[in-house]
């Protein structure tokens, strides 16, 4: 689903780079979705699909290439990550299930979603971009990112974001155990 707000559709790159960019991108949205600077229903709905597209396809293509091509990325970091994405989708799911967006359930939901989202960039960007800059070949990295994006593309182009799917793949980590009961 388009909402006409630019998600980015890299085609190309260091995949490391275009990841990067992505965080920025999410950083935007969610500020966006704070200060109400636009229409919030079309910026929970873009930032949906570009959150799902891009953690989909770096736990699908990327993360597996990188770990066993940097010896600082080990089961432990990519695990912990896949973990990160799962609880940032559940805190997406109840911002994307919430009816208005001028109450405080969704003015709380946002502030969850957000601080979830800048935890994760964060930690992300010390403990696998960095080491992966150090320890990933730039042949390797340009490979990923011209596959890193078009499966990200081809997702927000199949409404990876709607409320139905985000339930599906919510779901789906908890039955693999990535959420806590808490």
């Amino acid at each position: 689903m388009t909402t006409g707000i630019d998600l980015g559709r890299p085609e190309s790159g260091d995949v490391l780079d275009l990841i990067t960019d992505d965080h920025r991108r999410f950083e935007h949205l969610l500020s966006q979705l704070r200060l109400g600077t636009a229409d919030r229903d079309a910026v929970r709905r873009a930032f949906a699909d570009v959150l799902i597209a891009h953690g989909e396809a770096e736990e699908e293509l990327v993360y597996p290439v990188l770990r066993k091509k940097a010896e600082d990325i080990g089961e432990h970091e990519v695990e912990h990550g896949e973990e990160e994405h799962a609880e940032g989708n559940e805190a997406l799911l109840k911002v994307l299930e919430l009816k208005g967006t001028d109450t405080q359930a969704f003015t709380d939901a946002v502030e969850e979603l957000s601080n979830l989202i800048a935890h994760h960039i964060a930690e992300e960007e010390l403990t696998i971009i960095r080491p992966a800059r150090e320890q990933v070949s730039g042949k390797v990295r340009l490979e990923l990112g011209a596959k890193w994006a078009a499966r990200r593309n081809e997702l927000i182009d199949q409404g990876c974001g709607s409320e139905d799917n985000v339930r599906r793949i919510v779901a789906q980590a908890e039955r693999e155990g990535l959420l806590d009961d808490d």
